[in-house]
């Protein structure tokens, strides 16, 4: 990539295939999951530990240019870049922070490479990794869709925690132009006991305070006393202040929030594998060591 141009992954996949003299057995090896090439799975993450180091920027789907960070790397290590080197660029090191912290435990899993870890440690950080990376990944391509496209995901996404009963249901009350300032309302619960009022905006700027008071006032319009307000981008501090200290509940779900959710009520992501932990079975052996 030092020649400053666009490279698509694809390409660069086969000039390292070239240059590192890998021969066809070699390419077709897989995971032991068999799911995927193990050359393959190593190119995607390299360029996804590189993005995260600011050494490269995503100029497209799968396509990478050089920053001038990269440059700067690239003078100081010709030979080889690796963990070791990522590891001492700031950004690197909170990428794979975030990747550590257990959200369900609240607490951050030991540096496995300075510690002598566990293997259940050793898997609860790869997936802690895998999932952060995964969430990045989902929204860049939610920063990709088209407004239209944008509110049907977050109909999905509410359908999917559980909100507006069937998707079909839901999707009569949302989408729907108002003159009331909102753009639709769900259900909360299947039985359609309470409503709650939905704003989608697919920005890419900073959604400010100024929108939150519209969406507010929108709500007192309505009499109502539930909100959420969806962006595909962030919210700025005073709209995030602002949004706490109004007498309606509001609640102000940006990109990274929405790709989270996506990921845990598997919108828009797949299964690829599964991993099953056993321990032994005492009441088997008769035992009560654990």
């Amino acid at each position: 990539m030092a020649d400053g141009r666009d490279h698509v992954v694809g390409d660069s996949r086969n000039a390292l295939a070239i240059e590192f003299g890998l021969s066809p057995g070699d390419l077709e090896q897989r995971l032991p999951s068999g799911r995927d090439r193990v050359f393959r799975n190593r190119v995607g993450w390299a360029c996804t530990y590189l993005l995260n180091a600011k050494m490269v920027e995503r100029v497209g789907r799968g396509v990478y240019r050089i920053t001038e960070s990269g440059q700067e790397a690239l003078e100081k290590h010709p030979e080889r870049i690796d963990i070791s080197v990522l590891k001492k660029v700031p950004g690197f090191a909170e990428f794979r922070s975030k990747g550590r912290h257990r959200e369900d435990a609240g607490q951050l899993l030991p540096d496995l490479e300075s510690v002598e870890a566990t293997p259940d440690e050793r898997i609860q950080e790869a997936f802690a990794e895998h999932r952060q990376v995964l969430i990045q990944d989902v929204l860049d391509h939610i920063g990709t869709t088209d407004p239209q496209f944008f509110e049907l995901l977050v109909l999905d996404v509410l359908v999917a925690m559980g909100y507006g009963g069937k998707r079909e249901e839901a999707a009569e009350h949302l989408g729907r132009t108002s003159d009331g300032g909102v753009d639709g309302v769900i259900q909360e619960d299947r039985l359609g006991l309470d409503s709650i009022y939905v704003q989608a905006k697919q920005w890419a700027n900073p959604v400010g305070r100024p929108e939150i008071q519209k969406f507010v006032g929108a709500l007192e319009g309505q009499q109502a006393s539930k909100g959420v307000f969806i962006t595909s981008s962030r919210f700025s501090p005073e709209a995030e202040q602002y949004a706490k200290g109004v007498r309606a509940r509001v609640i102000l779900i940006d990109g990274l929030r929405l790709a989270s959710l996506m990921v845990d009520y598997n919108v828009g992501v797949a299964g690829v594998d599964r991993y099953v932990l056993k321990k032994i079975d005492t009441d088997y052996f008769g035992t009560d060591q654990e």
